[in-house]
């Protein structure tokens, strides 16, 4: 029989060797990591092989990698940026926690768990699932190049309150065991007052001594890691947990202007002390029966469903049904911070191992289905808003429509308003009171469905419509009657539910005399695109902002009637003057030449 090695070296080795296969299969797969750090301890385990006999001491070391990683959690809250985010993301984060916790403990009552004799069952259950995985969320807004929106700004700042709702949690935690009111408060003002105390010594005293050391990188690592530690052995000390005191070092670097030099060199010491944290972990996970398995699909069902109460919340602030919508969905699933919290209370005795088990089943039930409800939260979304109009749950088009009143006629429309429609509306702006470019400005309407976009064009006093452009429908409803020109300046990678193609077909069929304009990042799916009529391809890397910018006025100054592309790859537009404006690709179909025979290589009209 093959005689495994226990010395602590070996058992790490082992661990990580575990591991990196199944992190590497469960990337493959397009799996969280840190589900795959979790089967590891299972299959690694008492449960599975069997391979590590030193779990002592590999509990030992993942609690560092516990630190570490509330550490590098708390340098990522940045208070004064939550505080910037606005009113829709301090209200929904102030109150998505509280709201989920009180529908946790009806539902995980109602299933039979019940708090008495020194366990917490009840209240952890409810507790872990009101939060959300920022890791999880974060990787895949990221793939989905999702950060920067809207709903991404949004769902970002809800998963840093929800990190100070972790902060209250790990302060409560010690004294659950005694539920009056005092030993809570004193908890909870021990933690304030370490917080208040770290925040005027990283103001007063650590930027002089980070300044000292600066000059020396690999010092700057060590000072901020020795004030982690040294933080988190003064909550011990005062009767809060370590992991608390490691938050608290983070939040009190996060503002430094070393800390994004601190994040990226502590992110790989993370990374290794997580992952044995994790793999630890699994090894603790018992082999579940089948009313713990059905108990952790219910709980990622109601998981699912409760975080429906953000849209009420953000939709009554008038952010609609999509942002609303793809907020809730993206928010969808268990957070590590809950399996740490979770781990914390059993190491504490506060709950039985069947809860923790429930806590990580779920976890894993829900990373795997958030692969699917993030990557298609626009489609479900789109569902679901259809659903809720058919509820008379209005969304901001109705609210558009109704006071709106009668529109007038527009000679250029844009269709979804990104950074380079922003840069031509903003020269309509600025162009002489009385020019012709001023008073296309007053018959020009956008299209967009991101209200913070609405609000400020109205702040401008420039017409617009809130609506997704994806849809035919809302280009009808619009009620513009007969455009000049169409433009939409949003590459596809960028667009949500459509394409410039099927943007480019949909307004030609609904307008079929107006010249459309729309952009592509690629020369051969510009020319497909002029093929199919398009006036004019806007290609960033190729054109400038400016260039459309001079073509705009002069597109929809005048009605043309575009004719379709020749077998010979031109196509010409004619104007009621009879001037004649061509374009086609050179021998290599390397070049578009648009408009006024503009060549986009060579970089000169004639």
């Amino acid at each position: 029989m093959l005689q495994v090695p226990s010395d602590l070296l070996s058992s790490i080795g082992i661990c990580v060797a575990a591991a990196a296969l199944l992190a590497l299969l469960g990337h493959r797969l397009r799996q969280p990591l840190i589900l795959a750090y979790l089967v590891t301890g299972v299959l690694i385990g008492p449960v599975g092989l069997n391979l590590v006999k030193d779990r002592a001491s590999i509990q030992t070391v993942a609690e560092i990698g516990l630190i570490l990683l509330l550490f590098m959690i708390g340098l990522e809250i940045d208070l004064k940026k939550l505080v910037a985010a606005g009113r829709p993301v301090l209200i929904a984060g102030a109150l998505q926690v509280p709201i989920c916790i009180g529908l946790g403990l009806a539902f995980f009552y109602w299933l039979g768990f019940r708090d008495g004799g020194g366990q917490f069952e009840l209240l952890y259950l409810a507790a872990c699932l009101s939060m959300s995985s920022t890791l999880i969320v974060v990787k895949l807004l990221y793939d989905k190049r999702e950060l920067d929106t809207l709903p991404g700004r949004i769902t970002l700042g809800i998963l840093v309150c929800q990190d100070l709702w972790a902060v209250v949690m790990l302060a409560a935690q010690p004294n659950l065991a005694h539920p009056d009111a005092a030993p809570l408060l004193a908890s909870l003002l021990k933690g304030v007052l370490l917080i208040l105390w770290s925040l005027a010594v990283s103001r007063y005293i650590l930027p002089r001594l980070f300044r000292s050391v600066a000059k020396q990188p690999e010092l700057v690592l060590t000072t901020a890691l020795a004030w982690c530690f040294f933080l988190a052995g003064a909550a011990s000390f005062v009767g809060l947990s370590r992991e608390m005191g490691a938050l608290i070092a983070g939040i009190s670097l996060s503002t430094f202007p070393y800390n994004i030099d601190v994040v990226a060199k502590v992110t790989n010491l993370r990374d290794f002390f997580v992952t044995l944290f994790f793999v630890a972990l699994g090894m603790v996970i018992p082999v579940p029966s089948l009313g713990l398995v059905l108990a952790a699909l219910a709980a990622g069902g109601f998981l699912v469903l409760s975080r429906a109460v953000v849209f009420p919340i953000l939709n009554r602030l008038g952010l609609g049904h999509r942002v609303s919508l793809v907020t809730s969905i993206n928010l969808a699933q268990i957070s590590e911070f809950s399996i740490v919290i979770a781990s914390l209370g059993l190491a504490r005795g506060q709950i039985s191992a069947p809860i923790v088990s429930i806590v990580i089943i779920t976890f894993a039930v829900t990373s795997v289905a958030s692969t699917y409800l993030v990557g298609y939260n626009d489609a479900i979304a789109e569902a679901v808003s259809w659903l809720l109009k058919r509820l008379r749950i209005h969304d901001l088009d109705r609210v558009a429509t109704e006071t709106e009143g009668e529109l007038p006629d527009y000679r250029l429309v844009f269709l979804g308003f990104f950074r380079d429609a922003s840069s031509i509306l903003y020269q309509l702006e600025t162009a002489e009171p009385g020019s012709e470019r001023r008073r296309l400005l007053e018959e020009t309407i956008v299209i967009d469905f991101n209200p913070d976009v609405i609000r400020e064009l109205k702040k401008r006093q420039i017409h617009c419509i809130y609506g997704d452009v994806a849809h035919i429908d809302t280009l009808r409803h619009a009620d513009v009657r007969a455009p000049r020109l169409v433009l939409s300046s949003i590459p596809d990678d960028i667009l949500r539910g459509t394409t410039n193609l099927r943007i480019l077909r949909s307004a030609r069929r609904l307008w079929p005399d107006a010249a459309v304009v729309v952009t592509s990042e690629h020369i051969p799916q510009a020319m497909h695109l002029y093929a199919e009529g398009a006036v004019f391809v806007y290609v960033p890397r190729l054109h400038s902002a400016a260039h459309a910018w001079r073509q705009t006025p002069r597109l929809a100054t005048h009605e043309r009637r575009v004719k379709q592309p020749r077998r010979s790859g031109i196509c010409r537009a004619v104007t009621p003057g009879r001037r004649v404006l061509a374009w086609k690709s050179d021998p290599a179909g390397r070049t578009a030449a648009c408009i006024t025979i503009h060549s986009a290589t060579a970089g000169n009209g004639r």
